[in-house]
């Protein structure tokens, strides 16, 4: 798997961005991507030293469309952790 196909979209939400202040940054990753594989793309693409990964995979709401129910698709989180005085310079605007 290419370091370009693990990470598919950051996450850009109020916690997100609060999580930003510690160093904490949130990716929509590849259901079928490791903790290693996650840590080597974020540091290969953004040329930053990570330091801790946590992986969370978010399950479907359930919604209703129209008289049927219906679910959301499920999918996979990751909060990466920089070193001290890391950052990327994506989420920071530049």
């Amino acid at each position: 798997m290419q370091y370009t196909d693990i990470i598919i979209a950051p996450v850009l939400t109020e916690k997100s961005n609060e999580m930003r202040e510690q160093r904490k940054y949130v990716f929509k990753v590849d259901p079928r991507s490791t903790k290693v594989q996650i840590k080597e793309a974020v540091r290969k693409l953004f040329n930053v030293k990570v330091l801790n990964c946590a992986v969370v995979n978010v399950d479907g709401k359930m919604r209703r469309v129209r008289y049927r129910a219906g679910k959301t698709a499920s999918w996979k989180k990751a909060i990466v952790t920089l070193a001290e005085g890391e950052s990327i310079k994506v989420f920071e605007g530049a």
